[in-house]
């Protein structure tokens, strides 16, 4: 139960940052979708982080952490569905060039996040 009480407390976290991360960026370059990219590719990153942070490095205290950050916090931080909802109405409006290019820099963009993070936390344990 106290995983269940963790997911649920990081989820209701991570959900309200993605809409007030997703607003904010909406508002400054006019684009919904921009805000959801940005959003997806730094929970990537920091998805890679949280990994070697508390799976390689942790003593198993830190590890208790993760239903909180990776399940609660990021998975609601970043999602999936608000992503195929903005590729959608990209190429619904007559843009399917750019709906082809969102998806593919947001998967493509959000893979390398999660590697960079990975390397960033492993140099530092070096």
């Amino acid at each position: 139960m106290e995983k269940v009480l963790l997911v649920a407390a990081g989820g209701a976290l991570g959900s309200v940052l993605r809409f007030l991360s997703v607003s904010l960026l909406g508002r400054l370059t006019g684009d919904a979708a921009t805000g959801t990219l940005v959003v997806n590719v730094a929970g990537s990153f920091l998805m890679g982080c949280l990994f070697v942070l508390l799976i390689e490095h942790s003593d198993g205290v830190l590890s208790r952490l993760m239903p909180f950050l990776s399940v609660g916090l990021l998975g609601s931080f970043t999602t999936f569905s608000a992503f195929s909802l903005d590729a959608l109405r990209l190429f619904e409006s007559g843009k399917p060039w750019v709906a082809g290019f969102y998806v593919l820099g947001s998967v493509s963009l959000s893979i390398v996040a999660v590697i960079v993070g990975v390397a960033v936390m492993r140099a530092q344990s070096a």
